[in-house]
Parts: structure tokens; sequence; C-alpha cells
């Protein structure tokens, strides 16, 4: 199951669409939640806040019907069903997508926190979700087809590339797989150096597991955040990992991967890493 949060903002119809395709890819159906305060999705709330209630139902039922619309359209054969949530969108969002392969967002919504590049339950559920999540940016007109996976020799690269190969495989796309480093005093070499050998590590295994994926590897000197930008641009899909599971969420994606929130140029998969750092 994939599941999509949505809030009656494009941003989270783009995110529908994006599921959508992503469901029929995987072949798997597809949910569509929205959030709404817990006391207001029992239909027997009564009292003086009765109609409130069935007021915000009706709202949150409108949301889900135009977002099964749009996810229908895009893929008319996936199978798609609505759900009302309760609580707070990113809590609500975390404990519907425990069983999910895959939570996709927007990138904006209608939450309180404005000002911020990136909304609120994106960034939170992106660190806090036990399951892979995609945050979903207005694609660019003509994405390539290519995903691109940014490694850094960490235990988490292992995880983002098999999730990098299976997507690229799916799509019939290529992989670039990109990996940034610092001025150290030493140029990498075209040979065994040291650079050299932390993407050849992290590719151990994966290449023969998904034979037809073309791949395409890059060594870039520069601050990760940047080449990445670089690389992902025009590109069908950014996978970048997490460092583990912490209570607050920039403790949980570490500074790559939030400013990759921020900045990606390209709907971001943030992959979770499945042992703690």
């Amino acid at each position: 199951m994939i599941i999509v949060g949505v809030d009656g903002s494009r941003a989270g119809l783009e995110a529908t669409a994006w599921a959508a395709r992503e469901a029929a890819l995987r072949e798997v159906p597809l949910t569509i939640g929205h959030a709404i305060a817990g006391w207001a999705v029992e239909t027997g709330a009564g009292g003086r806040y009765a109609e409130v209630a069935a007021w915000m139902r009706q709202g949150g039922e409108s949301v889900l019907a135009t977002a099964a619309e749009r996810a229908r359209r895009e893929r008319p054969g996936i199978s798609v069903k609505t759900v009302l949530l309760p609580g707070d969108p990113r809590g609500a969002l975390i404990d519907a997508a425990r069983e999910a392969q895959l939570l996709v967002v927007g990138s904006h919504g209608l939450g309180a926190v404005r000002g911020l590049l990136v909304g609120s339950v994106a960034h939170g559920v992106a660190g806090q979700a036990t399951c892979d999540v995609v945050v979903v940016r207005e694609l660019p007109a003509q994405p390539r087809d290519e995903v691109v996976a940014g490694v850094d020799g960490s235990p988490a690269s292992s995880r983002v590339l098999a999730f990098a190969f299976a997507e690229a495989e799916l799509r019939g796309h290529a992989l670039r797989v990109v990996h940034a480093w610092s001025w150290t005093g030493l140029e990498p070499s075209d040979g065994e150096g040291p650079e050299r050998a932390v993407l050849r590590d992290a590719l151990a295994g994966h290449r023969e597991n998904h034979p037809g994926v073309h791949v395409i590897e890059e060594i870039v000197q520069g601050h990760p955040v940047e080449v990445l930008r670089e690389a992902a641009t025009g590109a069908g899909l950014l996978v970048v990992g997490t460092h583990g599971y912490g209570t607050f969420a920039g403790m949980v994606l570490g500074s790559v991967s939030q400013a990759m929130l921020q900045h990606s140029p390209a709907p971001l998969a943030v992959v979770r890493c499945r042992t703690e750092a």
C-alpha cells in the first residue's frame, strides 16, 4: 500500500498524482488520507459542536473526493481508498502509514507554520515516519528519465541504493549515483582513490541485483547539498537517506536530507535507514 496525505492544496493534488503513478508501477493500492480534529471524526459527536463536526467531516470528504478523482484520472486502473484521519496531520499520517510501503506528501501545505520553504507536515513525516517518504515538489515540465541517488559511504547508502535501483528499474530510467567529496589535498583519480572506493563499495551487489539499470557514477568536489541540487535538476526523482531514529526530526534526518527537503529541484525520496545511528 502507498498512502498520500492531502489537505486541499495544489501541492497535495500534485502529490496524489505522483502517488497514483507510483502505485500503478508497484501494482499496489493507494490510500488517500486527510486529517481533521479527532473529536470531529466520530459521526456520533453531539452537543453544541455537532454542526461544526459535521461541517469539518463534509469539508474533509470533499478534499478526499477531489484527490481521488485526480488519482483515478492519472491512473484509471488503480485501487483507490479514502480515509478521514483523526488528529494532527503529522501524527495521523505517521500512524496510518505504519504498514505502508511508502508515504507521500506535498512540499507545501495549509498548516499553521508559514514562511517555511517546506511545509511542517512534510518535514515532520520525513523525520519520523517508519516507512520511506516521498516529498513531491512541482515537477519539471519535461523531467529527464533519470533517478539520482546521493551516497556518502554511511550504512544508509545501501538502503538508498536499494530504493533507487528499484525505482530506476520500475521506471526504465537510468540511475545517477552521486558522491560529493570535500577538499582533502588530494584530487580524485581515475584509479582506485579513496573517493572512488567509497562509490565502488556502496554499489557492490546492487548492480548484480538490477543488471538492466544503466548506472552513471559521479564523484564531485563540493558541498553535498549543492552537488545533489545540481545533479537532480530536471531529474524524475532524488533519493537520500536518513541517519536512523531519534526524538527530534532534525537529529533524525541529518543536515543534508534536511537541506534537500528545502531545496530539492525534484521529488525527494527520504529513505529510512533500518538501523539506529
